[in-house]
């Protein structure tokens, strides 16, 4: 081919907006190889030849096909194999759309998480309807003084799941019906993590039904929980009223948001129901 119709390296680069790099490594990957490769210099040139092939390269490596189907695809070009490679595409970024709009969900739960938390009206008692939440919890006898150790528990609900959980503000821990009655609460009973209802999750998940609770945040951890329940559990008798079931503990702002102790907040739901007179 007359050399007046060659391109090199560099021409082609800065015709299809890729680097130099792109194009070795599409050489060096079976993909393109150039035209013609002088023996005395190493310099690579290409033809129009080639101009199609890498059109076809880019465009696949757009939709973020691997090089070596592309690869396959370019040993063997057929109308059928490039639908059923668009197809199968195609299932890949509709499953990664589905990602990423979860992500998108949880970053905007997260933010309101913050927002609501920054805005508590702290040591207010008030009842409050919750809805009913998807749940995975393990009846694990803890005594936390931090998130920090709720960690092999966290892991153990982690266990068996497709990729790390983002789960920051999700993990609570409880303390049964009985000891809240006894007035006993230096230990808790179980620890749970909420769920979204189309949240992906291979293990095992209750529903938590909607309920009446007693609430209260105030600024503080785990390890300073015990004077509130006292606190809550007296208004609750005040209000005549009595727990219905196990709490809920959850830190809205904790280690995983702020270095600073003193803006760590807790919040304690206490299931109710009116006495019986």
């Amino acid at each position: 081919m007359p050399k007046h119709d060659l391109f090199s390296i560099g021409e082609v680069a800065q015709m299809f907006h890729l680097s130099v790099g792109s194009l070795r490594h599409y050489e060096k990957a079976g993909l393109l190889k150039p035209e013609y490769i002088s023996p005395e210099s190493g310099y690579r040139y290409y033809s129009t030849r080639q101009f199609e092939v890498l059109t076809t390269i880019r465009f696949l490596r757009i939709l973020d096909m691997p090089l070596d189907q592309i690869r396959d695809f370019l040993n063997n070009r057929e109308i059928s194999k490039m639908q059923h490679m668009l197809q199968n595409q195609k299932e890949a970024i509709l499953q990664k759309k589905k990602e990423l709009e979860l992500m998108e969900r949880k970053i905007d739960q997260q933010l309101a998480l913050i927002e609501d938390a920054i805005h508590s009206d702290l040591g207010r008692i008030s009842i409050k309807p919750i809805p009913e939440k998807r749940v995975a919890w393990l009846k694990n006898t803890v005594s936390p003084k931090s998130y920090f150790d709720l960690e092999t528990s966290i892991r153990q609900l982690e266990n068996g799941q497709n990729g790390a959980g983002v789960w920051l503000g999700k993990i609570g821990v409880g303390i049964a019906l009985s000891r809240l009655k006894e007035h006993a609460f230096s230990t808790y009973d179980m620890v749970f993590l909420t769920l979204d209802f189309d949240e992906p999750y291979t293990g095992t998940t209750e529903i938590w039904p909607a309920c009446d609770c007693a609430c209260l945040r105030f600024c503080g951890s785990h390890k300073d929980a015990p004077r509130q329940y006292e606190l809550l559990l007296n208004w609750i008798k005040e209000n005549r009223m009595v727990p219905s079931g196990f709490s809920r503990e959850t830190t809205l702002i904790d280690d995983g948001i702020t270095s600073d102790p003193d803006r760590f907040l807790t919040e304690i739901q206490i299931p109710v129901h009116p006495t019986q007179e």
